[in-house]
């Protein structure tokens, strides 16, 4: 008689033709076991649960123009495309130094780059984010970097899985931090804000044109029922936009999550702190390119390579923005919005 205790539970029946919810896409998650589900996913322009797309991948190689031997900085690992990429094209002796500060992701980015075979020393992996940049190359490429990327966008590892509080799309913990085990949630943050630093917050962060309209109706909804949940944000939103249509209430929703998530993860200080580390980072004739994804990271990149190129930091800078191929935008949505500018040092 055969012992049913010893045979693996069934996983989980989910209602519909394909799942839903993140904890269900388990063969997304796998791609090593389920390569053919995986193509098709890809095949239908979407970013397979779990995984993400490196953007503009040739464009960015093209102006950073890596060498063998050359010593590489990729300032945000994320899944590693563009550090696949980067480590391969400096090789035979060149080396990538890449930072990342996220405690979840970055073990399983440096096991896969790891197991592409290439020598241990030609991959050093910092847990940081890039406003460290300067103090890890002081310790590991003190004469500067040939090559150096920074792409500014979050991973779809992060926002797809509810865990990270960073979507509107499913209901989870209202987090948004890129590293979870530092600084406050976005439910704290919310919870102590006051009105003229979120109305700041909505305005500066996200362009958002009802900035003070929502912030008063965010803080009066804290007073009654503290926001915890990421549906218990993007509901709120939506009560206070009635007479809007469904599309204009989801661009806002986008905007205001996008506006707390800069806030509590301090991007454009960071942002910030990187660009003021560039030139110090960078030997001369060295290349750098910066893949933004909003307006508020795209001026600041743009005035700092404009004032380095005006004061003789920089001897070149593009003079556009380069933008995703009408290809890629149409097989990998989440690049429509990504800026990529350049600099020669």
């Amino acid at each position: 008689m055969n012992d049913s205790s010893s045979k693996p539970p069934r996983r989980p029946r989910y209602q519909g033709k394909n799942p839903r919810q993140f904890d269900q896409k388990y063969k997304e998650r796998q791609p090593d076991r389920y390569s053919e589900d995986v193509a098709k996913i890809v095949a239908s322009g979407k970013t397979p649960a779990g995984t993400h797309r490196p953007i503009m991948v040739a464009e960015i190689i093209d102006r950073l123009r890596p060498r063998p031997g050359d010593t590489a900085v990729d300032c945000t690992l994320g899944y590693g495309g563009h550090s696949r990429e980067l480590l391969k094209a400096v090789q035979p002796g060149g080396r990538l130094i890449a930072l990342d500060a996220d405690p979840l992701e970055l073990p399983k980015t440096e096991q896969r780059l790891r197991a592409l075979g290439y020598p241990d020393e030609s991959l050093v992996i910092a847990r940081t984010n890039f406003a460290g940049l300067s103090r890890t190359l002081a310790e590991h490429a003190p004469e500067g970097a040939d090559v150096l990327l920074a792409d500014l966008g979050l991973s779809s590892m992060q926002i797809d899985d509810p865990a990270r509080g960073f979507s509107y799309k499913q209901d989870g913990p209202l987090d948004m931090r890129m590293n979870p085990q530092r600084g406050h949630s976005a439910a704290e943050w919310l919870s102590k804000v006051n009105l003229a630093t979120l109305v700041k917050a909505l305005a500066e962060n996200s362009d958002e044109p009802q900035a003070v309209m929502l912030a008063r109706v965010i803080l009066d909804a804290q007073s009654d029922h503290p926001l915890t949940t990421t549906l218990d944000l993007a509901e709120l939103i939506r009560r206070a936009l009635p007479r809007h249509s469904a599309d204009d209430v989801t661009a806002t929703i986008q905007r205001v999550f996008q506006a707390i998530r800069i806030a509590v993860n301090d991007e454009f200080e960071v942002l910030d702190s990187l660009l003021r580390q560039l030139p110090q980072c960078v030997k001369p004739g060295g290349r750098i390119a910066i893949l933004t994804f909003h307006s508020g990271e795209d001026r600041r990149v743009k005035h700092a390579f404009k004032e380095g190129l005006a004061t003789g930091v920089y001897s070149r800078v593009s003079p556009d923005v380069i933008r995703a191929t009408f290809e890629e935008q149409r097989s990998n949505p989440r690049s429509s919005p990504a800026k990529l500018r350049w600099a020669v040092r």
